[in-house]
């Protein structure tokens, strides 16, 4: 009778690729790559874009393995990198390369080119659309909470924050989305 091979725990991967094992890396790299893609697929405009988020994510793991304090499942560390990576990406894009800030553009009359894919339905198109008009912390929140579907709890330790600022921020962050989009339908039937 075969047995089949349990994998190796993630702690034990930890701290081979500590002793030199870039294998052992692999193997994390492997176990955590969906679910890192997953949600910076979430952010990314595009797959030039998820590709860097991604490479960064498992850069940083790669840099920052010392830190690693075992308190917490390797995956919760993992997906907390990943959430301050795509919180990055967020921040930057707010910003074109002359440094003028896309509100400050939107402002002056700018009008962003269209996805390369619109989306198929007018409404998810207006869905989109104001979603990118959220600044990056309305857009994180409301991104983790509605899309990715996770906790306050969840949130609030991948990003920091207390419960009680995940649960304002999404407050607002709803409230601007609402805002947009009710101006969004006001110009529309106009």
């Amino acid at each position: 009778m075969l047995v089949a091979e349990s994998p190796t725990p993630d702690e034990h991967l930890v701290a081979s690729t500590l002793a030199g094992d870039e294998s052992a890396f692999g193997e994390l790299t492997r176990r955590y790559k969906s679910r890192v893609f997953g949600v910076a697929s979430r952010f990314a405009h595009d797959a030039a874009e998820l590709e860097d988020i991604c490479q960064d994510v498992f850069i940083q793991v790669y840099f920052k393995l010392r830190q690693f304090r075992r308190d917490s499942p390797f995956e919760h560390w993992v997906m907390r990198i990943t959430t301050y990576k795509c919180y990055d990406y967020l921040r930057k894009r707010r910003r074109d390369k002359s440094g003028i800030s896309v509100d400050a553009l939107l402002e002056s009359g700018y009008e962003p080119a269209a996805p390369e894919t619109p989306p198929a339905h007018p409404d998810l198109e207006r869905l989109h659309a104001a979603l990118a008009q959220l600044s990056p912390k309305e857009r994180l929140v409301i991104t983790l909470l509605e899309l990715e579907d996770r906790s306050v709890q969840e949130i609030a330790g991948l990003t920091g924050w207390s419960v009680a600022n995940v649960k304002v921020r999404a407050f607002r962050a709803r409230a601007a989305l609402r805002k947009l989009l009710e101006l969004g339908n006001k110009e529309d039937k106009k």
